[in-house]
């Protein structure tokens, strides 16, 4: 898909960070957008910034882990627009720690945004840009954490690593049915974003009554500091992004200076090895509980 001006771009996690770029850079070019976040405020601030480029912006409350509620933002998208030609898969959340510290709810919140949300986008949307059988794309927002094991993150980690084996997946079954819909696999590292403060965003009946251990308070200090040390901006994150589009690049790797550390890990594999610490390459961002 390498033509913008006009299409329909559908946007989940579009009230900040990088869904708020993209939406950015596709009023920039010309397109129509169906952006959703659960977080009101910060959509309708999105929503506004992309009216003021003179985008057609529509703006959805929507918590990605609902079926039905991304169920009725892709009606609404087609009810508005009557086509879905860019799809962003991007809201996400994280939670930290020893992974046997981690709640039930921990697991519910983050697998049912960062995975289910992923998953409930692809199902809604994909079979409308099939019947299109005009040039579409998907993008599904995974992470670094998706291609490493990182200590005191295992929630975010299997989340991210479940984004990866789907978006995989479909990349091969797009494939086999030959229509023009294209799919990419977003991987960036540490940018700064609002991922450090989604702890604000949990359903009310998934919050924690527990005070935080040690290893989850070190956690969020760690991923903060990493976070806000990125020296890559989530505009330009967009800007790679959408580039990748373009060029029907499916791995999109914001961060080419991580990718020792996955060969590390890919190493390990290859040579039946215990698996090594990724942040031993990484030693800026280590922290221990």
């Amino acid at each position: 898909m390498d033509q913008f001006d006009g299409k329909v771009a559908v946007i989940t996690g579009a009230g900040s960070g990088f869904g708020r770029e993209f939406a950015l850079k596709g009023a920039a070019l010309g397109m129509k957008l169906a952006l959703a976040d659960i977080d009101v405020k910060g959509l309708t601030e999105t929503v506004e910034m992309a009216r003021a480029l003179g985008a057609q912006a529509l703006g959805v409350p929507t918590d990605v882990s609902d079926a039905n509620q991304v169920d009725a933002l892709a009606r609404m998208t087609m009810d508005t627009y009557d086509a879905a030609h860019l799809l962003f898969n991007n809201a996400g959340v994280g939670a930290g720690g020893f992974v046997w510290e981690n709640s039930a709810n921990d697991w519910a919140w983050v697998f049912g945004v960062n995975v289910m949300g992923v998953a409930n986008g692809v199902r809604a949307f994909t079979p409308l840009m099939l019947a299109q059988n005009e040039p579409a794309h998907i993008v599904n927002t995974a992470s670094v954490a998706g291609l490493l094991s990182a200590p005191a993150m295992g929630v975010y980690n299997a989340s991210k690593h479940a984004v990866v084996a789907l978006t995989e997946t479909l990349y091969h079954d797009l494939k086999i049915v030959g229509a023009p819909v294209d799919c990419s696999l977003l991987c960036p590292a540490f940018v700064p974003t609002g991922i450090a403060q989604a702890e604000r965003a949990r359903p009310e009946e998934l919050r924690n009554e527990e005070p935080m251990t040690p290893s989850q308070t070190m956690a969020v200090k760690q991923l903060t500091k990493a976070v806000e040390g990125g020296k890559l901006s989530a505009k330009e994150v967009a800007e790679i992004t959408f580039d990748a589009v373009r060029q029907r690049r499916f791995y999109v790797l914001t961060h080419p200076k991580i990718l020792a550390s996955v060969q590390l890990r890919f190493d390990d594999v290859a040579q039946m090895r215990n698996p090594t610490d990724p942040l031993s390459l990484k030693p800026e961002v280590r922290g221990r509980p």
